[in-house]
């Protein structure tokens, strides 16, 4: 995004006129282009709104989500321990072109990180090459030796990744930081729309919104497609640590949206190197976890021995590629903050260097076999 002047404020009208238009970026009544014509109908939709019926509407959608348990826990919080997902009834717009803007920068990201997580666990060539110091990756306690020279099926680890944006005064979406391990939060978006649609529909009425009922589907979807190969009609399950987590709704959320078992530790169980899951009707085989539990209790034989949450003998069989984990294991390693600064450069390093070895790697299998398997690459930042 550019960083022309700042359009001119959005005149204001009906509860907006008593508004003190900021002179930075504001979504709704001061954008940096030229107003689309679908926020122009938001922004004239919600003028005819009072500040009562806003305020009405507001504890009305609260007392909603209250009533359907769409909460969250804060343990911190002694009187009150189960907050409510907050509502605004006044939307934060993102356009067609932004959206465009934000879902190509992830998915690069996000390969930037399976390409990163892949290369230190198997050739670790961005440690040799010194641009990152080795012992800050080696010597981490989330550094997972489990995973060292395993090959993730279609070289993902990252099949759910939390972004966390923010905006500059000028309207450019950053990064603050990626969640990797145990990503939450989607539920809570998808149950925020369906409250916009039931309690503000003269707002929403015939707006061109982007839906978002699909996730689930698409997100089993992509569970199956990653699971072991040769097996036809691949079995699904999340695990969950149970009532007591903090994102325990969103589990139930997501597991009914992609209609599939929420299950516990205790109800699965590794035999033979394969996981199954206990049925009234006796041993089922399960081919992927969306796990959201954190890797240290996830197998009591391979991280925290005193782990009652966790399958023993998960990450063996896991290993063996009898089951995928979603998302793979030692996710946290790319959460520590001396990686944030320098991830923009690493993506470009990754990048480059992938290509270049596909060129080389082609150019091998025509002509010589002898290609040297390392490239040092050099770039400042």
């Amino acid at each position: 995004m550019n960083d022309a002047p700042l359009h001119a404020p959005a005149q204001a009208a009906g509860i907006f006129a008593a508004y003190d238009v900021p002179d930075f970026f504001c979504e709704l009544m001061n954008r940096k282009d030229t107003v689309p014509p679908a926020l122009r109908e938001v922004q004239n939709r919600l003028a005819h709104f009072s500040l009562a019926d806003l305020r009405h509407r507001t504890n009305a959608a609260e007392a909603q989500l209250y009533r359907l348990g769409i909460t969250f826990t804060v343990y911190s919080d002694r009187e009150a321990i189960d907050r409510v997902l907050p509502f605004d009834v006044i939307p934060r717009v993102i356009t067609a072109a932004e959206w465009d803007h934000i879902e190509r920068g992830v998915q690069q990201r996000v390969q930037a990180i399976n390409l990163f997580l892949h290369d230190i666990y198997h050739e670790r060539a961005i440690l040799r090459d010194g641009i990152i110091p080795a012992d800050l990756v080696l010597k981490n306690p989330n550094y997972c030796e489990a995973m060292v020279g395993l090959d993730v099926p279609g070289g993902v680890y990252v099949h759910i990744n939390g972004t966390d944006l923010i905006r500059d005064q000028n309207g450019r979406f950053l990064i603050l930081e990626d969640n990797a391990r145990t990503p939450s939060g989607v539920s809570y978006v998808i149950e925020n729309r369906h409250m916009m649609l039931r309690l503000m529909p003269d707002l929403a009425a015939g707006l061109p919104l982007r839906s978002v009922e699909e996730y689930g589907l698409k997100l089993h979807q992509s569970l199956c497609e990653v699971s072991p190969e040769g097996v036809m009609n691949p079995q699904v399950v999340l695990l969950s640590p149970g009532i007591y987590n903090s994102a325990y709704f969103e589990h139930v959320f997501l597991a009914r949206e992609m209609g599939v078992p929420l299950v516990e530790g205790k109800d699965l169980v590794v035999e033979n190197h394969r996981v199954y899951m206990r049925t009234v009707a006796g041993l089922r085989p399960v081919h992927a976890i969306y796990r959201r539990l954190n890797d240290e209790f996830l197998d009591p034989l391979a991280f925290n021995p005193e782990s009652m949450l966790g399958v023993p003998g998960l990450v063996e069989a896991y290993r063996r590629g009898n089951v995928t984990i979603a998302n793979a294991l030692a996710q946290a390693l790319r959460m520590i903050k001396p990686f944030m600064p320098i991830c923009p450069a690493l993506s470009a390093i990754i990048w480059i260097r992938t290509l270049f070895w596909t060129v080389w790697k082609r150019i091998s299998a025509r002509s010589r076999t002898d290609w040297p398997t390392h490239w040092p690459i050099s770039i400042s930042w």
